[in-house]
C-alpha cells in the first residue's frame, strides 16, 4: 500500500487555514464562492485515522465515505455533518479507494486498490455481498462510475478497466470482464489511471490519464477500449484524481494542488474549455468529489502526512460553478 500512494504524496506540508473557497474565473479575478446550501456545515469531521479517498452521494443528503485503512464506509448526513460508520471493512489489505451508490441507494460498488477486489456492500445492512478479484498482482483498483448496465472500475497501474455487468435494479453480475485500453492510452511505469465518469451524452467513459502531454483527460469507447485524448487545451492534468460530471460542466480534482479544475465539455467529451479554478485553504489533498443541491463535497485525504490512527481528517464543501 505505501508503495502504491507514494507517486500520490506531496513533498511538503502543505497549511491548512480557515476560509471560503475561491473561485478563479478563467482570465479574471478570484472571487469568494458564496454558500447557498442555508446553515448545513460546510465542513465536518470523518474518524481520527480513518484516512478518506472516495465520496459518494445518492439521491438523499448522506455521502458516504470510504476507508484507506480498513475498507470501513462511514456516513455522513449532510444536513448536521454528524455520522457513523455503516460497513465494517476487512482490515488494512482491504481498502476502500473510490465508491459509487446506484440510483436506488440499496448497493455501494467499492474499489479494492492493491487488494485487486472489486466488492458490492448493502446500504442498509452494511454488509458485503459479492467480491471478485480482478488483474494481476501489480493491480491497483481505483476509481468506479456506474452506467446503465454496468459498473466501470479503473486499474491505475495497468492499461485495463473491468466492466461488471448491472441488473434491471443494478444488481451485479456472476463476472466481471477486462477491458484492454488502446488508442491514444500510454502507461506509465507508475500510477497512470485514476478517475473516471461518463461523457454528456452517456456513449463513452471519462478518464485521467497522469502521463500523456503532462496530464490528460481520455474518452474511452466502453465497446473496444480505444481511448482518444480530449482536446482540454492548454489545461494539464499531472495530479488529476476524482471526476464529477454535472451536465456538461466537468470537476477534475488536482488532489497535490489543492484545487479543482472546471471544464466545459462538449455533449460528446471530445474537447472541453477550461472555465474555472477552485481553490480553497481548507483544502488537504482532496481525492474525489460528490454533489448534492448546489455544493460539492470533497474528503481531504491528507497524503502530505504520515498517516497514524490520531491523525485526524475531515470533509468540505464548496459551491458548485455556474
Amino acid at each position: 500500500m505505501q508503495r502504491s500512494f507514494a507517486r500520490r504524496r506531496v513533498l511538503g506540508a502543505v497549511a491548512a487555514l480557515g476560509g471560503a473557497a475561491l473561485l478563479s474565473p478563467l482570465g479574471g479575478v478570484a472571487r469568494a464562492a458564496e454558500s447557498t446550501s442555508g446553515r448545513w456545515p460546510t465542513s465536518f469531521p470523518l474518524p481520527d485515522g480513518f484516512r478518506p479517498e472516495g465520496v459518494t452521494i445518492g439521491s438523499s443528503p448522506y455521502a458516504y465515505f470510504g476507508s484507506i485503512a480498513s475498507g470501513d464506509i462511514h456516513r455522513a448526513s449532510l444536513a448536521t455533518g454528524q455520522g457513523r460508520v455503516i460497513s465494517q471493512g476487512l482490515g488494512a489489505e482491504h481498502p476502500v479507494i473510490g465508491l459509487k451508490i446506484d440510483r436506488r441507494e440499496r448497493l455501494l460498488f467499492l474499489s479494492g486498490g492493491a487488494s485487486r477486489e472489486i466488492r458490492v456492500a448493502d446500504v442498509r445492512s452494511g454488509k458485503l455481498l459479492r467480491t471478485f478479484s480482478v488483474g494481476s498482482d501489480t493491480t491497483f483498483v481505483n476509481d468506479v462510475i456506474l452506467t446503465p448496465g454496468a459498473a466501470w472500475f479503473t486499474d491505475s497501474f495497468t492499461a485495463q478497466i473491468y466492466r461488471l455487468p448491472l441488473g434491471r435494479h443494478d444488481e451485479p453480475g456472476d463476472k466481471v470482464t477486462t477491458v484492454p485500453l488502446t488508442g491514444d492510452w500510454e502507461q506509465g511505469t507508475g500510477f497512470t489511471a485514476n478517475g473516471i465518469e461518463r461523457t454528456p451524452d452517456g456513449r463513452a467513459l471519462l478518464m485521467v490519464n497522469t502521463v500523456v502531454e503532462g496530464g490528460s483527460l481520455m474518452r474511452v469507447d466502453p465497446r473496444t477500449g480505444v481511448a482518444r485524448r480530449v482536446d482540454i487545451g492548454d489545461t494539464e492534468l499531472p495530479n488529476g484524481d476524482g471526476l464529477l460530471l454535472l451536465g456538461r460542466i466537468l470537476y477534475v480534482v488536482q488532489q497535490q494542488q489543492n484545487a479543482v479544475d472546471v471544464l466545459r465539455l462538449n455533449e460528446s467529451g471530445t474537447c472541453g474549455t477550461a472555465i474555472a479554478r477552485i481553490t480553497d485553504p481548507r483544502f488537504k489533498i482532496p481525492t474525489t468529489a460528490a454533489a448534492w443541491g448546489e455544493r460539492i463535497y470533497l474528503p481531504n485525504a491528507r497524503f502530505d502526512v504520515t498517516p497514524t490512527p490520531d491523525t485526524t481528517y475531515d470533509a468540505v464543501a464548496v459551491d458548485q460553478v455556474r
